[in-house]
Order: structure tokens, then sequence, then C-alpha cells
């Protein structure tokens, strides 16, 4: 599993001071006998460059050549920050930490450390991960003091350790899992994958107190349009 097919980087949701900004960044990869999208975050400042989330294993090189077309090449990246811990979310961590040769921080909810340390088996999967690191856990509410403010935002449901970010200079939601999207319209978290509907729900409801423009959706991509409508819609359960 691992094979890059393709490369395609997504609209700049917003380009911030000099030297900073944020964008989902379109991964195409090869897994098995499927090709396997996702739109990870990318984040930058003069100080930080931060990639939330690593797609499946095997996508070192892939990332690596997605890099190299933006503002934040590999060599420049800081911090990586997790957003939960299924394996489409942490898998390619392991390769990357060992390619930075320890330059790189894994940041990560307190209930997904022991999963990225190789010490539980992860929950949809029941299989360990070869152990990466935790470098700082985090708790809801956090703010981190990078690329002019994030806010973790603690959103259980797809998983027990779920979290969510809030760029606040670009009112950005990074969703991870907690919603998805079509064709620009914000949709539900995946029900096949999500084990506890209710809570996620919950989770989604929990969003509507953030003034969010933007939101980059793991699986579909970003959606600017009618974002507190449809946030309301669907944690009152609506499709």
């Amino acid at each position: 599993m691992g094979e890059a097919v393709r490369i395609n980087t997504m609209m700049e949701v917003q380009e911030m001071a000099a030297g900073s900004g944020i964008k989902a960044v379109e991964w195409s990869m090869k897994a098995g006998e499927h090709t396997f999208v996702v739109h990870a975050a990318l984040l930058w400042d003069e100080n930080d460059g931060i990639l939330v989330d690593t797609g499946i294993p095997g996508q070192l090189e892939v990332i690596r050549a997605s890099l190299a077309q933006e503002a934040v090449p590999f060599d420049k990246l800081t911090k990586i920050i997790i957003t939960h811990q299924d394996l489409d979310h942490i898998g390619s961590l392991p390769e990357l930490l060992s390619a930075s040769e320890g330059r790189i921080e894994v940041l990560a909810h307190e209930l997904t450390k022991p999963y990225l340390l190789g010490e539980v088996p992860i929950i949809k999967r029941g299989v360990l991960v070869p152990p990466s690191k935790v470098d700082v856990t985090l708790q809801d509410g956090d703010e981190l003091p990078y690329c002019g403010g994030i806010q973790v935002i603690f959103t259980p449901g797809h998983t027990p350790d779920h979290i969510s970010l809030y760029h606040k200079p670009s009112k950005t939601l990074i969703s991870g899992d907690a919603l998805t999207s079509q064709d620009g319209v914000l949709m539900p978290p995946n029900k096949a994958f999500t084990p506890n509907m209710e809570q996620a729900l919950s989770s989604v409801a929990k969003l509507l107190d953030y003034d969010i423009e933007t939101v980059i959706t793991y699986h579909g991509g970003v959606c600017t349009e009618r974002i507190q409508e449809r946030l309301a819609a669907i944690a009152a359960g609506e499709q």
C-alpha cells in the first residue's frame, strides 16, 4: 500500500501576512486496487510549517513532492498535528519522522498518544501501528501559538480521541473526519466509519460556537458556502 498516482494542490484558503498562510493539499494515492484521495491541511508562517495528518502508510514521497510545490518544502516542516488515530491519518507518520531525523515535532490529543506510541491497537483495525512519538499532548480548548493562533476542539464520535482545529486568523476549521463534504457542500461524518454518531453530532453542534467561514474536510476538500446553516442542519441530524 502506498504507491502515489497523483498530486494536486487545492485552492489556497487564505494568504495571510507575507510569508504565512493556510491551504488544503490534495493527495491521491494507490491503496491496493483503489485510488484513495484525502485533503490534508498545511499552515505556515515565518517560524513554522505545520502539516495536519499524514495519509495512509507509504506516502513519504508523495508528501515530499506535494510540499515541494508549496511554501513549505519538507525540510522546512517543523510540526505535524494528528487529528485522530485512524490509519489514513497516521499511516505515514513514522516515515516522515524518520526522514526528518527528529526535526519534526508531533502534536496529538492525550487520548491519541498511546496509539501513536504503538502501545494500544488502533480501534477500527485492531492492530498496533509502528511506534512514533508525541512531543506535545493536546486537550480540548488548548490555544497553540502557531501561525497566528490555532485552537484545539475536542470532537469525539468518529473516534473517541478525535480533535478538530480552528485557525483563528483565517476563520478556518480543519475538521479531520468530524465532517465530510461533497462538491463543496458540508456533510455529516461518514456513518459507516463513525461508531458513535450521536456523540459525533454533539461534536458538530459544538462547532456552532465558532465563527467559521471555511472548512477543510479530510474527505471532500474545501467548503466556503452556507457553513453555519450546514453545521446546524448536520447537528440536528439532517443530511
